[in-house]
């Protein structure tokens, strides 16, 4: 895992990564570097929907797009062997994630030798406007 972490980085080429998280892949994210900033990206995608009346992605989605956002910053951040854990997760939901693509940033608040806490902001048109924020801790391997 390490090595294709370390070649995605190098490459800046970060589906393989992607694709070895099932549900990552199973909901289309992506992921690009801008500097040292990692904006992930969560397409339009009629299998996304909790309402297709509205129509907006169902909150377990735009939750599940966070929390592997967070889980591969770590591994692109830091040089973890493994998939980071999740401790815990928490969501607040702002606004309606509407029919559109969403966009997400992720900052490591604190970094210990096990665990890490990391902030996610996702929005859609405006950076801004925030579609929701979330906090989660996860475990991290040892190398």
């Amino acid at each position: 895992m390490l090595s294709m972490v370390k070649e995605c980085r190098r490459t800046k080429v970060f589906k393989p990564v992607l694709d070895h998280i099932p549900y990552a892949k199973f909901i289309g994210m992506g992921c690009e570097q801008f500097g040292d900033e990692y904006i992930f990206t969560l397409p339009s995608n009629d299998n996304n929907l909790g309402n297709p009346t509205l129509p907006a992605i169902h909150g377990g989605v735009l939750g599940g797009f966070l929390e592997n956002s967070a889980i591969i910053h770590l591994l692109l951040k830091l040089d973890t062997p493994r998939l980071p854990k999740t401790i815990d997760f928490s969501i607040d939901y702002l606004r309606a994630g509407r029919h559109k693509d969403t966009f997400a940033i992720c900052e490591i608040t604190r970094q210990g030798r096990r665990a890490a806490n990391v902030s996610m902001y996702a929005w859609q048109t405006k950076q801004s406007e925030p579609t929701a924020v979330a906090r989660a801790h996860f475990l991290l391997e040892s190398t």
